[in-house]
């Protein structure tokens, strides 16, 4: 079981390239990565998600890339002829201008002017950049995945814990719900011969009308059904990639337990219903956190 939240450092430094990414996550219904890296690397980013895609299934996922290259080679110039033509003539028409003004233009002194030589940066990684991207990228998401994992586990325990408690709570409305229809039959009796003192009870009537309360309250299947999806439960829980099966099953929690208190018109049987159903609540929500 992995955790949708963690965090991941990867680093690369060889050659005078020194390259990290950062990744972070948070819970999310689908998977959604969002890339933010320096301008060289922008053909890349499909890249990067495509290889996250392969290593997680639910969250957002926020991936920083920033690199630094002191890397020795040769630099692209380029030469912008318009601003040096534009220096020349500038020059020859001040020669014009002032003709006792010695006349020391050269090419050197006009590859000294501001802007005649441009210096121009790579506009994508070159392949060395792009495997230190690689290298660097694999390693986060290793880190990342072993930090989910960790809290996997610290989640699939808490939720199993809870399980043994709603187990504890199930056992006792079952307990509890045979001996409703009994008190009912009980009250009901007691209340007819108040109400109808020196006259004999029909006691034929007064089993029908426990017979219909107790058919109505009965709540054996939805106490079946909760014992299943905690078996199930405890199950899915051993899998690598749980989420989207629990969500369903906390569903179906749900949807007993409201049907029980729905049902329920026992003061204990309402007690433990409601109980069950914030015992629940407390899965639903850590259920939230599972990829």
């Amino acid at each position: 079981m992995f955790s949708m939240t963690g965090f991941g450092r990867g680093e690369y430094k060889n050659g005078g390239i020194e390259l990290t990414v950062e990744i972070k996550t948070v819970n999310n219904r689908y998977l959604d990565v969002s890339v933010k890296c320096p301008r060289i690397f922008s053909s890349q980013e499909e890249a990067v998600r495509s290889s996250l895609r392969k290593r997680l299934t639910r969250g957002h996922a926020d991936v920083f890339i920033s690199y630094s290259d002191k890397r020795e080679r040769e630099k692209a110039l380029r030469l912008d002829e318009g601003c040096a033509s534009a220096y020349v003539s500038a020059a020859n028409r001040i020669k014009q201008l002032f003709p006792e003004i010695s006349d020391d233009l050269s090419v050197t002194s006009v590859l000294r002017f501001p802007e005649v030589i441009r210096t121009e940066d790579a506009s994508a990684a070159d392949d060395e950049l792009v495997s230190a991207l690689c290298a660097a990228l694999d390693c986060a998401t290793d880190r990342l995945n072993e930090m989910r994992a960790v809290e996997g586990e610290k989640l699939a325990n808490d939720m199993l814990s809870r399980m043994k408690e709603i187990e504890k709570l199930v056992a006792g409305i079952q307990k509890r719900a045979p001996l409703v229809a009994q008190s009912y039959r009980e009250k009901l009796e007691a209340k007819m011969k108040k109400l109808l003192e020196g006259v004999e009870v029909d006691e034929g009537r007064l089993l029908t009308e426990a017979a219909l309360f107790a058919d109505k309250s009965n709540i054996d299947e939805e106490l079946t059904r909760l014992n299943s999806h905690i078996s199930q439960f405890r199950e899915i829980c051993t899998e690598p990639l749980v989420g989207r099966k629990l969500d369903f099953l906390v569903q179906e929690f749900n949807r007993e337990a409201n049907t029980i208190c729905s049902k329920s018109n026992d003061i204990e049987v309402t007690r433990l219903g409601l109980a069950l159903k914030n015992e629940i609540e407390k899965v639903r929500e850590q259920v939230q956190n599972v990829e």
